[in-house]
């Protein structure tokens, strides 16, 4: 994939998986032009823009999953399994900072305590 059929004017009418009669013209996947086509035809200025509207949607829902024991990481495929890690060390990362920010860190004077640790 993909091979491509022209109009009489030279542009790209259909898109075939494999060669046939009439589409015996292959072009890259990185093609502008087929690129292009492919665009006008399934609409795919909308799917981006829904797809990133849905993906907190979803991280929400993987967050339930792994919090009650339903789905493991170990499950998911290797691809997912990394962008799960980079999702769930970015969150934890991002609780740090806001209880850092808080100034809750600041607030605790721990030294009172050093005696309790110290051997006597």
């Amino acid at each position: 994939m993909p091979y491509v059929r022209r109009d009489i004017m030279g542009r790209i009418e259909s898109v075939h998986r494999a060669s046939t009669a009439d589409a015996v013209e292959y072009l890259d996947v990185s093609d502008p032009e087929l690129k292009s086509f492919l665009r006008d035809e399934l609409g795919a200025a909308d799917l981006p823009r829904q797809g990133v509207e849905l993906l907190p949607v979803l991280e929400e829902v993987l967050r339930l999953f792994l919090a009650k024991g339903l789905v493991t990481v170990d499950e998911l495929s290797e691809g997912a399994q990394a962008t799960c890690s980079r999702l769930l060390e970015a969150q934890s990362e991002e609780r740090a900072n806001r209880f850092s920010a808080s100034g809750f860190v600041e607030i605790i004077d721990d030294s009172a305590f050093s005696s309790l640790t110290e051997p006597r």
